[in-house]
């Protein structure tokens, strides 16, 4: 592999499905992960939103650790705003001491929700500004260096869990600079601004404890298949979904036929929508993987993590498996970053 493959599952609750369901799904795809050689599986908060599970992230995070055995599992990520630095150092430092050499905690700035829901969750939507600080003060509990005075998280495990600050503009690549933290771009669904927020990245970069040399990870969507047109099938039935979720959430209790939908997606609006998806590797093995290879290549990417949206289970975990696999035959393991 030229670079390191990871996973972001984002848990979805797939129509006629249960959150139970999606559970048992995001296990089989960390069990699909682990045979075939990624590096980790993260996990989105998120809130408020039925067709996603991940609200309770790390309570997830714990559930698919307890039924793997080697892969890293963490947070891509946590929205710190809504937390206090305190409870996260805890819920983490308990993953860190139940699963030791597993778990890792990407950090974003974004609520994850919108302003009803984050009031529902007593955030003020100041808090946001804090984001720098609480940072600091949670790299702080799960060290064993509190800043704050008489306070220590407990449980803290061994190991301190290694941070990322999760990102889709410049000022999370400033931040990561900064700081000396790895840097995840999300790319996936955001990717105006990625070859820039690198660029200053890695230019500002300050070495730290954690981290010597800058480290960047780039999200991009992936449907691979035995044959293209299957792929490609698989991907028009996962964007058609999406473009469904966003539409209805301005259009209460109205449905969208299959052609209303594709006239929507070559609308102005439509296409906006579908120029977050920019970054889409889909059909054979050897094509998932070439474009994955200059993905990276132009992106100055160490790490990719792959969001695998094929609608069916099934279809989800065969695209991990024969990325990974495609991946794996073109080139030795890279060192650990």
């Amino acid at each position: 592999m030229p670079t390191a493959l990871s996973i972001l599952d984002l848990a979805t609750i797939a129509p006629g499905q249960t959150a139970r369901d999606s559970f048992r799904n995001s296990v089989a795809l960390a069990r699909a992960a682990e045979r075939s050689g990624y590096r980790r599986v993260w996990y989105a908060e998120h809130h408020n939103m039925r067709s996603i599970a991940s609200s309770a992230t790390s309570v997830l995070i714990g559930h698919v650790a307890a039924q793997t055995d080697t892969i890293r599992l963490g947070a891509g990520g946590i929205m710190l705003p809504n937390h206090s630095p305190l409870v996260i150092a805890e819920q983490f430092g308990t993953l860190a001491t139940l699963f030791p050499g597993r778990i890792d905690l990407g950090l974003g700035r974004a609520p994850g929700s919108d302003q009803k829901t984050m009031l529902a969750l007593r955030r003020n939507p100041a808090s946001a500004d804090s984001f720098p600080q609480d940072v600091l003060e949670l790299q702080g509990y799960l060290s064993g260096h509190s800043r704050v005075p008489g306070v220590q998280a407990v449980p803290r495990a061994e190991e301190i869990v290694p941070l990322y600050i999760l990102g889709s503009s410049l000022f999370g690549a400033q931040l990561a600079a900064q700081l000396g933290l790895p840097y995840a771009f999300a790319s996936h669904f955001a990717p105006e601004a990625l070859h820039q927020a690198v660029a200053v990245y890695r230019e500002t970069f300050r070495p730290s404890e954690q981290l010597a040399e800058p480290y960047v990870m780039a999200g991009v969507n992936v449907f691979a298949a035995e044959n293209a047109e299957d792929a490609a099938a698989q991907q028009t039935i996962a964007y058609r979904a999406r473009a469904r979720l966003m539409i209805k959430r301005g259009a209460a209790g109205a449905d969208f036929t299959d052609a209303e939908i594709d006239a929507f997606l070559a609308s102005p609006n439509g296409r906006q929508l579908a120029s977050m998806t920019r970054y889409t590797a889909t059909g054979t093995p050897t094509e998932v993987r070439d474009y994955l290879d200059e993905f990276a290549a132009s992106s100055h990417a160490d790490e990719l993590i792959l969001a695998h949206h094929a609608t069916e289970i099934e279809d989800r975990v065969r695209s991990v498996e024969l990325t990974g696999a495609a991946m794996a035959a073109a080139s030795p393991e890279p060192a650990v970053g």
